[in-house]
């Protein structure tokens, strides 16, 4: 039952302070034990994005949101642009420390940390390079204050008098071979190749994903670059391959008062350098920069604007960057999930918001990767973006969220083009979707999903339901969320059957969620969200004043749902299709409870659906999907079956799918498809909905189910949520008998409650 939660106004509400960096649940730390197993964490604030290494030095890959590789015959992949974070350090005659063997008898005293709260990486340890030590400190950032900086502090201290050198580097790529025709090639082809160039799927420890020899970067081909050494700057102009332009520059300081012997730029082959040669004294620390800009096609100028831009952050200095940036993370977590007894939740909690921070952009309309700002799933935008993603974000960061329904707003043509290219009206969304312009990027072997694992377009149309709801946006809604929902609708009804011999309304011909089932009728989910997305266009063209076509309705009450009429449940697809095989999903059942769709039925079905669901996934030999444990969590919760909700959620935090050290989440525990966002998005899910039982309706932010907490948890608190307008304090506490009970508490309509 559903009923409105009424809301108490504090407004002299005294203020809450905001966390700490030293508050341990945002320090992320690796020593020279993770060496061997250093799954890299990640650099970036959703328009630009570095990997972290254990040196703090060296070159890692870069990418730029929705900065794609359109090489002809390939699938559009994201471009991996020039290396901007490495700085390469020697004494005079030594060996350079990025060349170094990274082992104890190099690097002593060795620390690193990865401060989430302030979205910086700090490295320290002492370099030997035969009798001479030098103690080495680097802290590293991407902006979020000035998206398109980012820079590294370098601090020197020598334990001995002599000369040095510096290198600071823009390095390009080597483009990657081979490369494969993968928009053109069947299947069969794509493994042909594979055995031809000795290339497997597995992964490589620590941190080579699996597919890896298909997920490869794209190419960006520096067209002009040059440098000043004077002027301590570097800068270059490029392009992705068959696509955009992007730019970068860098702009160099050196101690205060240091003169260097000699400064050079560097052309080799791909390396463009800055080498600096100064003179140090024993015991002495020195302290350099290097600022970077960064720039693409659509997002800023050309070289030139980002060397200003470059320049502009030195003469305002390394400490100002710095500032500022800590600032925009530390306002970013007055929005935060407070756990009050699961130090390794709250923990694993902050990383996955963290790196869904670190990929998602503020105010534009691009689309979120699987796998973000990193080749993983080719950068490739799936109903992941939409239904996982950016339920996660819509109450925490709204901001965030809206760029997600952006995007495919801005892409509809695109989708209408396929849709009419079919024979069919509205607009058909893409099963793999190009982030920049939502073209179809599924690769040829995989079309079967692009033509039939249709859901998505339900999956679409709801999230923009879903953000007109919690914003309150009418004018947002008319303008950019009702052609989106109305083309939806008109896809469904052009898609779905009459059949007159049994008085309902089919969809035929479809890929189930459970993706092994690659061509069955009446997948469940799939008509479940067909159904709602229909509904949802009757409801928003009352809204926007404008006139339904009946078919709509009309389609939506007659839509087959699969049910057992005798074990009283609802089927994963049509009766006819055996339901006999070992996949990774097991059921689909379990996502007709995800928020943002939640399927209204019975108390009894939905624990007849938990029950039945559990069957084929609790005897799966499949190695367990973390994007599949949030729904099962919460398809728990809703059955009212409090202690499986906080087992499945234990096990999306110990089932070894979240690597050490920087609590990076893979899709697996025995892969490696490291930053899946969709499984971060979940757990999010898991707490902000799944615990509190919390929905959004049009009656508002309601209180549908009974809020839980896991029995060692003496509270949960969501720290200012915002929905239409109004900033929320939303906590699940234990009362006298130790019963969690839901509260809800406004927040002072002006200032921040928590800085």
């Amino acid at each position: 039952m559903k009923s409105a939660l009424v809301a108490t106004a504090l407004l002299a509400l005294a203020a809450t302070p905001a966390f700490a960096a030293t508050d341990p649940s945002f320090v992320l730390k690796a020593g020279a034990a993770d060496w061997a197993s250093y799954f890299p964490g990640q650099l970036g604030n959703g328009y630009a994005s570095t990997l972290t290494a254990p040196r703090g030095t060296e070159n890692t890959p870069a990418y730029l949101a929705a900065f794609m590789d359109r090489t002809p015959g390939d699938m559009a992949r994201p471009a991996v642009v020039p290396a901007w974070s490495g700085i390469d350090y020697r004494a005079d005659g030594g060996a350079w420390l990025n060349a170094a063997p990274l082992d104890a008898a190099h690097f002593q005293g060795y620390a690193q940390t990865l401060d989430m709260h302030d979205g910086t990486l700090a490295t320290r340890y002492t370099y030997h390079d035969g009798a001479r030590a030098t103690d080495v400190e680097v802290l590293s950032l991407v902006s979020q204050a000035s998206p398109h900086l980012a820079g590294s502090r370098l601090t020197l201290t020598p334990h001995f008098d002599g000369r040095v050198e510096l290198s600071f580097a823009l390095d390009a790529w080597v483009p990657h071979q081979p490369r494969f025709a993968l928009a053109r090639i069947t299947d069969a082809e794509m493994h042909r190749e594979l055995d031809k160039y000795h290339l497997k799927l597995e992964p490589v420890a620590p941190a080579t994903p699996d597919r890896a020899a298909l997920w490869y970067p794209g190419t960006t081909e520096v067209l002009a670059h040059d440098g000043d050494a004077a002027l301590l700057t570097l800068w270059l102009d490029g392009r992705a391959a068959s696509s955009a332009a992007m730019a970068e520059a860098v702009a160099v300081s050196l101690p205060q008062g240091m003169h260097p012997v000699s400064a050079s730029v560097v052309r080799d082959g791909l390396r463009l350098a800055l080498n600096v040669v100064v003179d140090v004294r024993k015991n002495h620390p020195y302290r350099f920069a290097k600022f970077v800009a960064v720039s693409r096609e659509g997002w800023g100028g050309d070289a030139q604007a980002d060397l200003a831009l470059a320049v502009q952050a030195r003469t305002q200095g390394f400490d100002a960057l710095l500032h500022a940036h800590q600032d925009a993370w530390h306002a970013l977590w007055t929005s935060d999930v407070v756990i009050d007894g699961d130090p390794a939740a709250q923990r694993i909690v902050h990383a996955d918001l963290y790196y869904l921070l670190s990929n998602v952009t503020p105010g534009t309309a691009w689309g979120a990767g699987a796998c973000g700002m990193t080749p993983g799933y080719a950068g490739h935008v799936f109903w992941d973006s939409d239904t996982w993603v950016f339920p996660a974000l819509l109450l925490l960061h709204p901001e965030r969220a809206k760029s997600l329904v952006a995007f495919r707003a801005r892409t509809l043509p695109a989708a209408e083009a396929r849709a009419q290219a079919r024979g069919l009206h509205g607009a058909m969304y893409p099963w793999e979707a190009d982030p920049d312009d939502g073209s179809s990027q599924t690769p040829h072997s995989a079309q079967v999903l692009d033509e039939h694992e249709i859901h998505v377009n339900g999956d679409v149309a709801i999230a923009q339901w879903q953000y007109s709801l919690a914003s309150g946006d009418k004018a947002w809604l008319r303008q950019h969320g009702w052609p989106v929902i109305r083309a939806v609708a008109d896809f469904w009804a052009s898609r779905a059957t009459w059949v007159a011999a049994r008085q309902r309304w089919e969809i035929e011909h479809v890929t189930s969620v459970d993706e092994d089932y690659a061509d069955v009728p009446n997948d469940t989910y799939t008509n479940a969200v067909a159904r709602k997305a229909l509904h949802i266009a009757t409801a928003a063209a009352a809204a926007v004043g404008a006139k339904p076509d009946p078919r709509w309705a009309k389609v939506a009450d007659g839509l087959y749902l699969p049910f057992s009429d005798k074990d009283g449940h609802h089927l994963d697809f049509d009766p006819s299709v055996p339901h006999d095989r070992d996949t990774w999903g097991g059921s689909s059942l379990p996502m007709l409870a995800l928020p943002a769709l939640d399927l209204p039925m019975s108390e009894d079905v939905r624990r007849r659906d938990y029950a039945y669901a559990l069957g084929p996934i609790e005897h799966s030999s499949r190695d367990p999907n973390s994007m599949g444990l949030a729904p099962l969590s919460i398809a728990a919760a809703t059955a009212g079956n409090h202690a499986d909700a906080a087992m499945w959620f234990e096990r999306n935090i110990r089932a070894n799918v979240v690597k050490p050290p920087f609590d990076v989440r893979t899709e697996t525990a025995n892969n490696n498809t490291g930053y899946f966002l969709t499984a971060s998005a979940g757990m999010l899910q898991n707490i902000l909905y799944g615990f509190t039982g919390l929905r959004i309706e049009a009656q508002g932010l309601l209180p549908s189910y009974p809020p839980m907490l896991p029995a060692h948890w003496k509270s949960l608190t969501l720290r200012n949520l915002v929905f239409r307008g109004q900033h929320y304090d939303i906590a699940v506490r234990r009362d006298a008998d130790g019963k969690p009970v839901l509260s809800m508490t406004a927040l002072p309509s002006t200032g921040n409650p928590h800085r």
